[in-house]
């Protein structure tokens, strides 16, 4: 498979490390070199090669390091998973290495490397009984709840490990190893995270709320949030990373929308705003309605969730006026997008109607994490907007600005649709 002696030897060196490649690959065929899933560089080696930097810097048995602050919760297993901080082989200021806030702009390269730089110490534990491993998780509290970077010392039950499955699907992580002890340098607590903690009064969406409205991080919400910082004393629980990171994506949009944006103003023109970054392309639509929003993905072939097809794939989910009940079936992205543009609106005090729309491209070579929509969103709503008297003339603009062409964006919409073809009551007025 690895043409590059250099690399090679590293790998039969660093026996820990486990390579696989799904049957009927075309990474087999293609080595990395020949570009056979059409994108411009190899996702598969990128992942390899910053894992193996990190494996070799690793000293067998243990690791002294600076948490960035960093903490992970697994969710196979469920309620029974693996928890514990991230910690990479490195001393000093790490903390851009888990604040995706801080990475717009940042190559695909060093945004990989971040990640693969943190190593996942961790340790069993059940989500509702969290207090059974006291010994690991007060630790691990102290780490999540800090406002700067941690020194950490963990001693390993063997040297980490990992598997790298070469399939250009898998999302960057570094490995990960079982604590067998963990000991934490002095932490400073962030005061709003805090303050939030010590009480077991607040419930846990008021409490994600109130840190938002105090302007800490998300990511630093949902780090809490995972580690089981908030609720109600005798309702705390443990909550899978992947998980946290969307439900208080959700709980914050929400309460924006419904306390910060309804019933304000409508716009009285049609906005569109776009940004650009790593082979992905973002536009948004601003309707002058009552709030609704819709979520639209067009994934060109040879991207990761369209790898075989020789057609765009192209999927979308919805809400309108009262909101939705149900999980949405675009997944956690959606939630992401909804939170950067309820936001948006609420700073501007007005209400609208949202049209977000993504097309990628092959050039994005490997999944980062829903952190890209909302940040990328974000970085749109502070470029000037182009302002248009209708609809069709909004349309105009955004089919010159994407490849697809805005026919086959209308097909997928639900909201497009109706605002090119619902007759309003106000026509009549």
């Amino acid at each position: 498979m690895i043409e590059n002696e250099l690399v090679a030897r590293d790998l039969n060196r660093a026996s820990e490390l486990s390579v696989e490649i799904r049957e009927g690959s075309l990474c087999l065929a293609c080595r990395g070199s020949r570009r056979l899933c059409g994108k411009t560089r190899c996702p598969a080696l990128l992942k390899l090669y910053s894992f193996i930097r990190v494996n070799n810097r690793i000293k067998r048995g243990s690791l002294v390091g600076t948490s960035p602050p960093g903490v992970f919760v697994g969710r196979i297993g469920y309620p029974y998973v693996y928890a514990g901080p991230l910690v990479p082989p490195i001393r000093g200021d790490t903390s851009l290495f888990d604040s995706p806030e801080l990475w717009l702009g940042r190559t695909v390269e060093e945004i990989v490397g971040f990640r693969t730089n943190l190593i996942r110490g961790k340790f069993r534990v059940n989500v509702k009984k969290p207090y059974e491993a006291p010994r690991f998780l007060e630790s691990t509290l102290d780490i999540a709840l800090s406002k700067n970077p941690v020194d950490t010392e963990v001693t390993f039950r063997k040297k980490p490990s990992g598997k790298l499955l070469l399939d250009g699907t898998l999302q960057p992580m570094g490995p990960s190893v079982l604590i067998d002890r963990l000991r934490v340098g002095n932490s400073k607590t962030d005061l709003n995270i805090e303050k939030a903690y010590s009480d077991t009064d607040l419930k846990a969406g008021d409490a994600i709320f109130n840190l938002f409205s105090n302007r800490v991080p998300v990511s630093k919400i949902q780090r809490a949030f995972s580690i089981g910082a908030f609720g109600l004393k005798k309702k705390r629980r443990l909550v899978p990373t992947r998980w946290s990171i969307t439900a208080v994506d959700s709980t914050i949009s929400k309460k924006l929308i419904q306390n910060e944006v309804k019933e304000k103003n409508l716009i009285n023109e049609y906005r569109v705003y776009e940004h650009s970054y790593l082979g992905n392309k973002f536009v948004i639509l601003l309707t002058p309605s009552s709030w609704k929003y819709e979520w639209i993905e067009a994934w060109y072939p040879g991207t990761t969730w369209n790898p075989q097809s020789r057609s765009i794939a192209m999927g979308s989910d919805w809400e309108g006026y009262k909101g939705r009940t149900t999980y949405a079936s675009i997944g956690g992205c959606y939630y992401a997008v909804r939170l950067a543009a309820a936001e948006f609106l609420a700073r501007e005090n007005h209400q609208a109607g949202v049209i977000a729309m993504r097309e990628i491209h092959p050039s994005f070579i490997t999944p980062l994490g829903v952190w890209l929509n909302r940040e990328c969103i974000r970085a749109a709503f502070k470029h000037d907007e182009k302002r248009f008297n209708t609809i069709h003339e909004a349309m105009t603009y955004i089919n010159s600005r994407f490849t697809i062409k805005s026919r086959d964006w209308i097909k997928t919409s639900v909201l497009l649709k109706d605002a090119l073809y619902q007759e309003k009551i106000s026509k009549y007025f």
